[in-house]
C-alpha cells in the first residue's frame, strides 16, 4: 500500500513538472520564447463566436446587426428566463474539454479567448455604485474551465479583450457595440472600466504559466488623430497589469482592425509583441512588409492574431508565408453555422431558417414552443461531438496532419 501510493505522489510531481517545465511565455529580441530560450511559434486558433456571437457566424447578418441585437430578438421571441436558459447551454457547450484536446491532438499549441467584457463585469450604466466594479462569476468561470484544460494538454492561453465597454470602433458586430451609448474613446468611465478589468484579470492569473499573454483590445475601428487617445489607453492598461503581473507578455494590435501602428512605437513595455491581423489580401511578403520593418527597427517579436475566412489554398499560402517569416498565427475561427471556412461547421436546427425567415419579414412568426425547442437544439449542436471536423482546413494549416 505505501508503495503504491509513493508511485502515485512521484508521478504527480513528474506530471506537474513536465506541465511546468516550459514556463511563462517572454520576448527575446525579435522571438517569442518559452523559459528555456527556446523559439516558440505560436499555432493558435481563435474561439470566435462563444462569449461574443457575430450575427454573420449563424447566419443572420440579414436580420441582426450585434449580439445584443440577436439577443433581443430571441427574448422577444420566447422570452427573458427561455432566452437565458439557452445562452447558458449555448455558453457550457460550444467550448469543452474535447475541444481542446482535439485541438491539441490536431496540431494547435495556443488558443486566442475572444472575450466580451459583459460576462466579466456590468456596464457602465448599469453598476449599481457609479465608479465602481461589479465582478459577475460567469466569464470567469468560463475562463477558468478553458485554462485548466489547456494547462493539462500543455497549450497557451492567450486572452483577448474582444468587446471592451463601450466598443471600441465603428464595426458594430465585433464589439457588440450600442450606437445609443458613448463609445470607448469617448468615455473615461469606460475607459477606467476597461484598465481596471485588465488589473483583475493580471492579478487572477499573474502566476498561471499557461496564460500566453494579453492581447488588450482587438480591432480598434476608430478615428483618432495619430492614435494618440489609442497608445494613452494602452500605456494606462500596460502600467496597471505590470502593477500586479511583471511576467507575461502584453499583445498590441494597432489601429484600423489592427493594421496602423501610427504612434505606437517604439514599444513602452520589454515584454511587449505587435499584433497585426490579415485577410483577403495577397500571402507577398510586401502585405506584411509594414510589420517586418517595426520587427527590425524596434527589435520587437511580431504575431499574426487572427486570419481566415478565405479558401484553404489561401490558408496554405498564408501560413507558409507566416512561418516563413518566423511569425506565429492564430486562425479564425473554430466554428461557424454552414461553413467549411471555419475549422468546425455547426449544423443548422430543423426549423432555424424558419425563425431566420420570420426575423427577415418572410414566414409566419413561429410559437414559442417550437422556437425554444429550436434554439436548445443550437445550444446542443454546438457540442464538439455534434460539429463536423473540416479536415481541408486543418491539411491547409498543418499539412499532411
Amino acid at each position: 500500500m505505501k508503495q503504491r501510493i509513493l508511485t502515485l505522489f512521484v508521478a504527480i510531481i513528474l506530471t506537474t513538472q513536465i506541465v511546468f517545465c516550459q514556463g511563462f511565455l517572454k520576448t527575446s529580441g525579435r522571438q517569442i520564447v518559452n523559459e528555456k530560450n527556446e523559439n516558440v511559434l505560436l499555432r493558435g486558433i481563435g474561439l470566435g463566436g462563444w462569449m461574443l456571437q457575430e450575427p454573420y457566424m449563424f447566419g443572420l447578418s440579414d436580420v441582426a446587426v450585434t449580439q445584443t441585437d440577436i439577443k433581443s430578438k430571441i427574448t422577444a421571441l420566447i422570452g427573458k428566463k427561455n432566452c437565458a436558459e439557452f445562452y447558458k447551454r449555448y455558453l457550457n457547450n460550444m467550448i469543452t474539454e474535447k475541444d481542446v484536446d482535439a485541438l491539441k491532438k490536431w496540431g494547435f499549441n495556443s488558443i486566442r479567448l475572444p472575450m466580451h467584457y459583459n460576462l466579466y463585469t456590468l456596464p457602465v450604466d448599469k453598476e449599481p455604485v457609479k465608479g465602481q466594479n461589479t465582478w459577475l462569476e460567469t466569464g470567469f468561470r468560463l475562463t477558468d474551465s478553458l485554462l485548466s484544460w489547456c494547462k493539462k494538454n500543455k497549450m497557451y492561453l492567450i486572452l483577448d479583450l474582444h468587446a471592451t465597454p463601450g466598443g471600441q470602433g465603428n464595426d458594430l458586430p465585433i464589439a457588440d457595440i450600442d450606437t445609443l451609448k458613448p463609445r470607448l474613446w469617448e468615455s473615461d468611465a469606460d475607459q477606467e472600466k476597461t484598465i481596471a478589468l485588465w488589473k483583475k484579470l493580471a492579478e487572477r492569473y499573474k502566476n498561471e504559466e499557461w496564460i500566453g499573454g494579453y492581447d488588450l483590445i482587438n480591432e480598434t475601428n476608430y478615428k483618432l488623430e495619430g492614435n494618440l487617445l489609442l497608445k494613452k489607453l494602452f500605456t494606462e492598461i500596460t502600467k496597471a497589469i505590470r502593477g500586479v503581473d511583471k511576467k507575461h507578455i502584453i499583445f498590441i494590435e494597432g489601429n484600423q482592425f489592427a493594421n496602423d501602428y501610427t504612434g505606437l512605437t517604439p514599444p513602452w513595455d520589454k515584454n511587449m509583441v505587435y499584433s497585426f491581423h490579415k485577410y483577403w489580401d495577397t500571402t507577398t511578403v510586401e502585405t506584411i512588409r509594414k510589420y517586418l520593418d517595426i520587427r527590425e527597427k524596434y527589435n520587437v517579436p511580431l504575431w499574426m492574431g487572427e486570419s481566415g475566412e478565405n479558401t484553404n489554398e489561401w490558408f496554405k499560402a498564408a501560413v507558409n508565408l507566416l512561418e516563413t517569416h518566423n511569425i506565429g498565427w492564430s486562425w479564425w475561427t473554430i466554428k461557424k453555422i454552414g461553413s467549411e471556412s471555419s475549422l468546425m461547421t455547426i449544423s443548422k436546427p430543423s426549423g432555424y431558417q424558419n425563425i431566420v425567415d420570420y426575423w427577415a419579414g418572410k414566414g409566419p412568426k413561429p410559437s414559442v414552443e417550437e422556437a425554444t425547442a429550436i434554439f436548445m437544439q443550437l445550444a446542443d449542436n454546438v457540442r464538439f461531438g455534434n460539429c463536423t471536423v473540416n479536415k481541408g482546413v486543418l491539411k491547409a494549416l498543418f499539412g499532411n496532419k
